[in-house]
């Protein structure tokens, strides 16, 4: 086998391969996401036993099976909180939470955004099929309005979540989104999450092609795909179109199409600052119906980043200012000041 300098041996994606049976269904999505991570993984230069992917319910969550490193499938929703006291307790390990728009929308939505501005230094990425898959058919967090399902078969009234626009406005600091069909960009997109030191939120499109078979389509396709999306790359303008022709501009604070084969340039349109939070709140909501007057292409990439001390980071400093008070007293700590005697 071949190794490094350091005599480690170099790993392959077959490497994070498990001996167990895939079962997802033949065509999802999760296969594509699964082997991207494969291939991501031996860069990163991490042994196998620092890596822990944690995972709540949903069909998305069978992926500690298929990677052989250390995971858990845990419960319902509570995946973040379970890989919160993982990296509280051991910070030197690379956790990744792997969960869906049920999973970690619906019942886990409450412990996703506490995530967010606690800030963990950890990967989340959601899988967003916009359905749920391992029960069969019933509308999601995330389902389009007049969405019709088994538990909707009139249409689904609710309004859905935006997951980008969600944990921006929870302060999270690392927010982007790829899809399942486009590999180099998902490959892209899954680095880039693992560079953040923080909390990294990945939306990731997913094709349920049982129950949901075509949601994403028009971003994914190669006749529609360069007209509906538009990837995101910090310091260079907004630019998409089978032609390169298009590009998107503020108008105030709206963002309009405009055509540079009509008068305009490069220099007239939106630059993209990764580290912008206004602006990125804008572009998590170019999210629009593409029957829409001003249609606007749905971004992909790196919304917004930005640097803010990890809980874990701050708890190790909490406990070496208390370890460093001379006389402290852990009984008399855990007491507090409001104590009194009782005659």
């Amino acid at each position: 086998m071949e190794t490094t300098a350091l005599n480690k041996p170099l790993l392959s994606p077959k490497d994070f391969a498990t001996d167990q049976e895939v079962r997802w269904c033949p065509g999802c999505g999760d296969y594509s996401i699964l082997a991207q991570v494969q291939k991501i993984m031996p860069t990163l230069g991490i042994p196998r036993e620092d890596i822990a992917i944690i995972s709540g319910i949903g069909c998305s969550s069978r992926f500690p099976y298929y990677m052989n490193t250390y995971g858990m499938h845990s419960i319902h929703g509570r995946a973040t909180a379970i890989a919160s006291g993982l990296k509280a307790a051991r910070p030197d390990l690379s956790v990744w939470i792997v969960t869906g728009d049920g999973d970690g929308l619906s019942i886990g939505l409450n412990h996703t955004m506490h995530l967010m501005r606690r800030n963990f230094d950890v990967n989340v990425l959601l899988f967003n099929n916009q359905i749920y898959g391992l029960t069969k058919g019933q509308y999601s967090p995330t389902s389009e309005e007049n969405k019709v399902t088994k538990s909707t078969p009139y249409g689904s009234i609710d309004h859905p979540f935006n997951p980008a626009a969600l944990v921006l406005g929870g302060d999270a600091t690392f927010v982007a989104r790829s899809m399942d069909r486009d590999v180099k960009h998902l490959q892209a997109m899954l680095l880039r999450a693992h560079a953040h030191h923080g909390t990294s939120f990945l939306e990731i499109y997913q094709n349920c092609n049982i129950f949901n078979d075509g949601a994403f389509e028009m971003f994914t396709e190669k006749s529609t795909k360069a007209d509906e999306a538009i990837f995101l790359e910090n310091g260079k303008p907004l630019i998409f179109g089978a032609n390169s022709d298009k590009g998107v501009k503020l108008d105030g604070f709206t963002p309009k199409v405009v055509s540079l084969a009509e008068g305009h340039s490069a220099d007239d349109l939106w630059i993209h600052d990764e580290s912008d939070i206004y602006k990125a709140q804008i572009l998590t909501r170019m999210f629009d119906d593409p029957r829409s007057a001003n249609h606007l292409p749905r971004p992909f990439g790196v919304f917004y980043q930005s640097i803010r001390p990890t809980y874990e980071d701050m708890m190790a400093m909490q406990l070496e200012e208390a370890k460093a008070k001379k006389g402290a007293d852990l009984d008399k700590l855990l007491r507090g000041n409001e104590v009194w005697n009782i005659q």
